[in-house]
């Protein structure tokens, strides 16, 4: 009786948590949706601006152009959707949260509550990063390569799906000390370890650079660097965070 009354319990609060689940997801969905329905109006401005650090450079009389006959009303919503998810995020992340926050411990809740509000920081920091200081480097350089005779004219759709891989790129390679403090607090590398390994990290954001950055120099450097300071940060976070936990004075002897 007491194993049919512990099975009819365990249902009940998986049931339970499967309908505060579904709730944070509706809440999550309703608000992207709220921010797309206001964006869509201003859907050909919000490209028209996302366009401009590519548009800035192009050769005189050269422009974008739309090589399918639905890209002109199809790219701006797209974009509207990517920009209401970007907006949305602090809520998106505020429901999960407050969903998996019931079952963590009070230390766990300390440490997720800076990581989370940092994550998101971050990112942002990253797509803007990407935006106003990459992009327009990247764009120049590739219209001085540009060879004779060609004449720049990039795709809307295929510019869109650039920028927003640009984005998403730098956005996760600025989550450097947020993966750093992790790694630390779940045991994988200790805090002499990180700053030990400091020449393995610059290598190794030098390489992720120059795969993730278009072909110049300069872009790879505007990256590796920022990730470079970023790891010294997330190992000034462990050794905040994560502070040593004072050993238990031995038994003495009797």
């Amino acid at each position: 009786m007491a194993k049919a009354d512990e099975s009819i319990d365990l249902e009940q609060g998986l049931f339970s948590h499967l309908l505060e689940l579904r709730s944070r997801i509706v809440r999550a969905s309703v608000t992207v949706l709220l921010v797309l329905l206001a964006l869509v109006p201003v859907a050909n401005h919000l490209y028209t601006e996302l366009a401009a650090p590519l548009v800035a450079r192009l050769p005189h009389g050269a422009h974008l152009i739309a090589t399918e006959v639905a890209s002109p009303f199809v790219t701006p919503l797209k974009l509207a959707f990517y920009a209401a998810l970007f907006i949305s995020m602090p809520m998106i992340l505020y429901q999960l949260w407050a969903f998996v926050s019931p079952g963590l411990y009070k230390h766990e809740k300390r440490l997720a509550r800076p990581l989370l509000g940092a994550a998101l920081v971050l990112f942002y920091m990253g797509c803007a990063f990407a935006y106003f200081l990459v992009l327009p480097a990247a764009f120049r350089f590739l219209a001085a390569v540009t060879p004779e005779g060609v004449e720049m004219m990039t795709d809307i759709s295929h510019y869109l799906d650039f920028v927003m891989l640009m984005f998403f790129a730098f956005g996760l390679c600025f989550e450097v000390p947020v993966a750093v403090v992790i790694l630390a607090a779940i045991g994988l590398v200790s805090l002499d370890k990180l700053r030990s390994g400091r020449r393995y990290a610059i290598v190794g954001a030098f390489a992720v650079a120059a795969f993730i950055t278009p072909p110049d120099i300069t872009s790879m450097i505007m990256l590796a660097v920022p990730m470079c300071l970023l790891y010294e940060l997330g190992i000034l976070a462990v050794a905040w965070l994560l502070k040593p936990q004072p050993k238990a004075p031995a038994d003495k002897a009797a």
